[in-house]
């Protein structure tokens, strides 16, 4: 066959978004991912009954926190909340200086020990795969209930977050700058001072500030588990059934949620 018989055939071929291969491939997801799902309603054994009257049952709980016990703010809420946006703060800047240093260790283009790259990444996986609630609950048993356990598990679960997207912007920085800098003899801390930093700041500046908005919401429900905060003025409402005072708390929270939102964003937008 000719080279233009082979080209006319070729333009006469249907066109197929996928290979058989890749169509084989998505029907073992989808069989996949459906046989997880019915095995999943089967583990966690719904109720039937329960689902019935969940409407009503809602609808009563939302009915029991009107009206809400405004008398209650002043004298417990505000305090635990002045206390929950400490924790998150102070668990912030904590988080922040511990996860700087273990991304230095981390990004390959500043420290080339395989030793030590093993080291911070373990530290990373490690802290950011436990949950701050059961952080929290470890840091309880050790230094008692409060803010300072609250605090902790902020900071400890914060830095393999920020430590691993910071570790990624240094990585990203351009080599240029870096290699001038060598080239006329300045020192290591020179060259992260001069170097490094001007190209990370961008990027640190929103880790920090998108890291802080995710603690205030984590913070918040700490309490539940002794971490201090909001969260134990909820746990106390929820315990005597004080459903007006659970309302109160339960609108502060989703009012600070909203406004922390919108103070990261307003200052994302000036900042960086």
């Amino acid at each position: 066959m000719s080279a233009n018989a082979t080209a006319r055939a070729g333009l006469h071929q249907p066109w197929q978004r996928f290979t058989p291969a890749e169509r084989g491939m998505r029907s073992v997801f989808y069989l996949i991912t459906i046989i997880a799902v019915v095995w999943s309603l089967q583990t966690i054994a719904i109720i039937p009954e329960f689902l019935y009257d969940a409407p009503q049952q809602t609808a009563d709980l939302f009915a029991r926190m009107w009206p809400i016990d405004w008398a209650w703010y002043p004298k417990v809420v505000h305090p635990a909340l002045i206390e929950t946006l400490h924790t998150a703060t102070l668990g912030t800047v904590l988080a922040v200086v511990l996860a700087s240093l273990v991304a230095l260790m981390v990004a390959r283009n500043i420290t080339g020990s395989v030793v030590l790259n093993t080291i911070g990444r373990f530290i990373l996986v490690a802290t950011r795969s436990v949950h701050a609630m059961i952080w929290a609950l470890f840091f309880v048993a050790v230094f008692g209930p409060g803010a300072l356990a609250g605090t902790l598990a902020i900071a400890v679960h914060s830095i393999g977050f920020t430590g691993k997207f910071l570790s990624e912007a240094i990585e990203e920085a351009k080599p240029g700058p870096i290699e001038a800098l060598i080239a006329a003899g300045a020192s290591p801390l020179g060259v992260l001072i001069k170097g490094y930093w001007p190209q990370v700041k961008p990027a640190f500046l929103a880790i920090v500030m998108f890291r802080w908005d995710i603690n205030v919401r984590e913070s918040a429900v700490l309490g539940l588990v002794g971490g201090g905060g909001i969260g134990m003025a909820l746990d106390t409402a929820l315990s005597n059934l004080y459903w007006d005072q659970a309302g109160l708390v339960l609108l502060v929270i989703f009012s600070v949620v909203i406004v922390a939102e919108i103070a990261t964003a307003w200052v994302r937008a000036r900042i960086i």
